[in-house]
């Protein structure tokens, strides 16, 4: 069963979407191939978890995207930033489902647009990307037309991860930065608290 949170007055309340039983997406990886911004590596292994103490926000998405991943990328960067200094304690990662038009490189340059914060993170082939997608209860899908015009569907949700690798909340396509903001505000203090 799932809660869609209150959207009421009471700064407690989350305002995503919160399981009963959280999706455990731990052993979950894909390979990190950022090569900009704070964590350029030289594709590692990614694991969907948080550091310790920090948040991790998920999401599968491409960069040809011309509406849902733009607006919910602005929407998380504009979220962390209203955390001032909090914000450092969120990291955030992208998966592509465009595997082919994708690379490493577009992939950097379309994330850096949003945050110096972003893991890029690249399935080696499709059945690694769909295994992934299954842990989160994702799916995407990428077909070409007879013109040769490649349509990508996908699904737009936005996955907060702690470091056990528990999805806390998600935020389906429509959530404001302000209600992000408010969740994560909530969550970086149950850590806090608990620590």
């Amino acid at each position: 069963m799932m809660v869609l949170a209150s959207c009421g007055s009471d700064a407690s309340s989350m305002r995503g979407i919160v399981r009963d039983e959280p999706l455990q997406v731990g052993s979950v990886s894909l390979t990190d191939v950022t090569t900009e911004g704070k964590y350029a590596v030289h594709e590692d292994l990614f694991t969907m978890k948080a550091e310790p103490g920090q948040l991790l926000v998920m999401y599968f998405g491409y960069t040809n995207c011309p509406d849902l991943c733009p607006t919910t990328l602005a929407a998380v960067r504009s979220a962390t930033k209203n955390l001032g200094d909090n914000g450092s304690k969120v990291d955030m990662a992208m998966a592509t489902v465009d595997l082919e038009r994708d690379t490493a490189e577009v992939l950097n340059g379309y994330l850096s647009s949003f945050s110096d914060r972003f893991h890029a993170l690249h399935a080696s082939s499709q059945d690694e990307l769909e295994a992934a997608e299954n842990a989160f209860l994702a799916s995407s899908t990428v077909t070409e037309d007879a013109a040769g015009k490649i349509e990508v569907g996908h699904s737009a949700t936005a996955y907060v991860i702690d470091d056990t690798g528990s999805v806390l909340v998600e935020w389906p396509f429509g959530i404001d930065n302000k209600a992000m903001t408010n969740d994560l505000k909530i969550l970086l203090e149950q850590i806090s608290s608990n620590n």
